[in-house]
C-alpha cells in the first residue's frame, strides 16, 4: 500500500518517519477502479431519449449512456446487420466497448432492451461487471398471444401515419411513427419467436455477473411475474417490484426507479465506489 505525506530532504516521507499511519496526513492512497458505464438499451419502437429522466435522477455521480439502436430514433440500420437478437447482441456489445473507452460496463436493458443485452453479455468478458433489467421477463412460450402480438405489431407499422411526426407537439410519438419498417417487424417476429423465447432462461443462467430485476406493481405489458420468473434463472440476482410503476418507470418516476439502482451499484464488485 502507497501512503501519502511530505516528502523530506533524504528522500523519504514524513509516513516513513513516523513508521506508520498515525503521523500528520499519513492516509493510504486507494487508487480506485473507474466508475462503470450504464448502457442503457430501450425497448421496441422506442428510442434512447426515453432515458434522460433516469440519467438526470442517477447525476452526476453516474454516467448514463442511451443509444438509439439500428432503425429507431435517430440511427440508420447499417447495411447488414440483421433485424435479429443476436446481430443485434453484437452490435451493442462493439458499441459499448467503444464508448466505455476500457472503462467497466453495467449494461441495462428496457422490454426488448433486455433481451438485446442478454445477447451482448457473454461477448463483454471481463468489462462486463452488472446487468440490470427493467419490466424485461419472459421465457415463457405462449404460441396464440405471440403470434396475436406480431400481427398486432405488423398492422401498426403498415398502417402507421409516418406525417404526424411532423406536426407540432408530437415528440412522444416520433420514435414509434419513425422506426424503420423491417428492423422493427423483424426484432418483434425474432423475440416472439419459440426458439428465442426459449433461448432467453439459458442466456440468463449463463450470466457470470450480479444482475438487478426491477417490475412494475401495474406494469400491463410485462406482467412482473414474467420478470420474477425468468430472474430467477439468474446465478447471482436481485428481484425488486417497484409500487405504483406502470411499463416506463424511467419515465413516469424516474426518482424511485433510481433508488434501487443506486443502492444496488454501491454495492457491485468493481463498480468503482
Amino acid at each position: 500500500m502507497q501512503r501519502n505525506g511530505t516528502i523530506l530532504p533524504d528522500g523519504r516521507s514524513d509516513c516513513d518517519r513516523w513508521g506508520s499511519l498515525e503521523g500528520p496526513d499519513c492516509q493510504p492512497l486507494v487508487h480506485q477502479a473507474p466508475s462503470p458505464l450504464l448502457v442503457a438499451l430501450h425497448g421496441w419502437l422506442l428510442a434512447g431519449r426515453l432515458w434522460a429522466p433516469l440519467a438526470a435522477a442517477l447525476a452526476p455521480g453516474r454516467e448514463l449512456w442511451a443509444p438509439d439502436l439500428p432503425g429507431f430514433g435517430q440511427r440508420p440500420r447499417p447495411r447488414g446487420l440483421q433485424p435479429n437478437l443476436a446481430s443485434y447482441g453484437r452490435w451493442l456489445a462493439a458499441a459499448a466497448q467503444q464508448q466505455a473507452n476500457g472503462r467497466p460496463i453495467v449494461l441495462m436493458g428496457h422490454s426488448l432492451g433486455g433481451s438485446v443485452a442478454l445477447h451482448a453479455a457473454p461477448l463483454l468478458g471481463e468489462q462486463l461487471v452488472g446487468v440490470i433489467q427493467v419490466a424485461a421477463g419472459g421465457g415463457v412460450y405462449q404460441p396464440r398471444a405471440f403470434a396475436q402480438v406480431r400481427r398486432a405489431g405488423a398492422l401498426f407499422l403498415r398502417w402507421r401515419p409516418g406525417w404526424l411526426a411532423e406536426l407540432p407537439g408530437s415528440d412522444p410519438l416520433r420514435s414509434p411513427l419513425l422506426a424503420e419498417r423491417r428492423a422493427a417487424q423483424g426484432l418483434l417476429a425474432c423475440s416472439t419467436g419459440r426458439g428465442a423465447v426459449r433461448q432467453l432462461p439459458q442466456l440468463t443462467a449463463r450470466l457470470q455477473v450480479p444482475s438487478l430485476w426491477i417490475a412494475g406493481e401495474r406494469d400491463q405489458i410485462m406482467a412482473s411475474r414474467y420478470v420474477r420468473h425468468l430472474a430467477g434463472y439468474a446465478p447471482q440476482h436481485e428481484f425488486i417490484e417497484l409500487a405504483g410503476a406502470g411499463h416506463l418507470p424511467m419515465g413516469q418516476m424516474p426518482e424511485q426507479l433510481a433508488a434501487p439502482i443506486q443502492q444496488w451499484l454501491s454495492q457491485l464488485p468493481g463498480a468503482g465506489d
